[in-house]
């Protein structure tokens, strides 16, 4: 085991305790899954079936409407996990503890991101299980063409959102910010942009992302092109969450 790997356990840890100790972190961790869940088991068990007669349907893609609603909760984890920091000048403890603000701060994402991908992948599957269980024999199951892919993806979109948030609460300290810019545009400012101009619209990190939660997608990205879009967009945060510990004081 190198140096670095030796270091780079108990800094993990320790950040891991920072996670679980505070309710906040465990609460959006939750919702997450069980925002979704719940939204997936009321909209199923009232008009799933009615609407899987629609022209327009699009099974495997509907079976994941809820998502939109547990990745405010992704969203809300990843804020709170950075911002309790700043909020109770507990930055300058750890950083004083852990002078490589490198390793901090990549020991904080990795533990942030594990997190939130296996609330992501339980939350996709749990969603997609759910809704099925509703839909009599209209339901299709893990086998139906791309079903595998979009859980697993879905979960995968989950932890991008939750670690763009991570990323961009450390560049602007605040979690309130954070959420105040994000939560309004993954529910308003992304649907208008598509109405205006659809093509740019899919490289937005919601849009991009949730093509993997198609059978058939549309646009000029594919499944695995657009959660590489929304990665991207998600690395780009968390990069500027880094520069920013590196360069400013706690």
């Amino acid at each position: 085991m190198t140096v670095s790997s030796t270091a780079a356990l108990p800094v993990a840890h320790a950040e891991w305790i920072k996670i679980k100790t505070l309710r906040s972190n465990w609460g959006s961790l939750l919702a997450v899954f069980l925002v979704t869940v719940a939204v997936t088991a009321l909209a199923f068990a009232s008009v799933g079936q009615a609407e899987a007669d629609n022209a327009d349907a699009e099974p495997l893609f509907d079976a994941f409407y809820a998502l939109n609603f547990g990745q405010i909760a992704a969203i809300s984890f990843g804020a709170t996990a950075v911002s309790a920091e700043y909020t109770s000048g507990a930055l300058r403890i750890s950083l004083a503890a852990v002078p490589r603000r490198g390793l901090f701060y990549g020991a904080k994402m990795a533990v942030v991101g594990g997190l939130a991908l296996l609330a992501g992948l339980a939350t996709a599957f749990g969603a997609f299980l759910t809704g099925q269980a509703f839909m009599g024999d209209h339901a299709i199951g893990l086998g139906h063409p791309g079903a595998v892919r979009a859980c697993v993806g879905g979960g995968v979109y989950l932890a991008l959102m939750a670690l763009l948030a991570a990323g961009l609460t450390a560049v602007l300290r605040s979690g309130v910010a954070v959420l105040s810019i994000l939560i309004p545009f993954t529910l308003i400012v992304s649907f208008v942009v598509g109405d205006v101009a659809s093509g740019a619209a899919g490289f937005l990190p919601d849009k991009a992302g949730q093509q993997v939660l198609h059978e058939d997608p549309t646009g000029s990205l594919g499944p695995l092109a657009g959660l590489a879009v929304c990665a991207a967009w998600a690395a780009a945060a968390v990069l500027a969450g880094w520069w920013a510990v590196r360069r400013r004081d706690a």
